[in-house]
C-alpha cells in the first residue's frame, strides 16, 4: 500500500478504518479485522497497527472485547461522522477555497458540479 508522506501512517491507517465505518462497510457492534490482519493487508509493521486502533479507542469508535476482537463501537458511526466533518472543515477546505481563489472559480460552478455529481450517483 502506498502511503501519503505527509501525515503519520497510523493516522492514514484510522482513516482508512473510518472510510469503512462510514460507507456502511463496517457496521456498529460488529467484529473488524484484528491488528494482525489489518497490518497484513496493509503492509506494515503490527505496531503501527496497534498505533491507529489505540487511537480510535481513544476517540470511542471502536473497541476491544478481550479473547474476541475489535468492533466498531456503540455510537462508532456518529462519533467518526462527527470527526471526520470537524477534521474535513478544520483542514482541508481551507486549501479548497484557496485553490478555488487563485484559479478565479465561481462557487456557482462548483455547486453545478456538485448537484450534477449528486444525481448521477442516486442510484448508488
Amino acid at each position: 500500500m502506498e502511503f501519503n508522506e505527509n501525515r503519520s501512517i497510523y493516522l492514514q491507517i484510522a482513516d482508512i478504518i473510518c472510510e469503512n465505518i462510514l460507507s456502511g462497510k463496517w457496521k456498529e457492534n460488529t467484529r473488524i479485522p484484528s491488528v494482525r490482519e489489518i497490518a497484513v493487508e496493509m503492509e506494515v509493521n503490527p505496531n503501527t497497527a496497534v498505533r491507529a486502533y489505540t487511537f480510535l479507542q481513544d476517540m470511542n469508535i471502536i473497541q476491544n472485547k478481550r479473547g474476541i476482537g475489535y468492533f466498531v463501537s456503540d455510537g462508532g458511526y456518529q462519533t467518526t461522522l462527527e470527526m471526520k466533518k470537524n477534521e474535513f472543515l478544520k483542514e482541508d477546505i481551507k486549501g479548497f477555497f484557496r485553490k478555488m481563489e487563485l484559479l478565479k472559480i465561481p462557487f456557482a460552478l462548483i455547486e453545478d458540479l456538485y448537484n450534477k455529481n449528486k444525481s448521477e450517483n442516486k442510484g448508488l
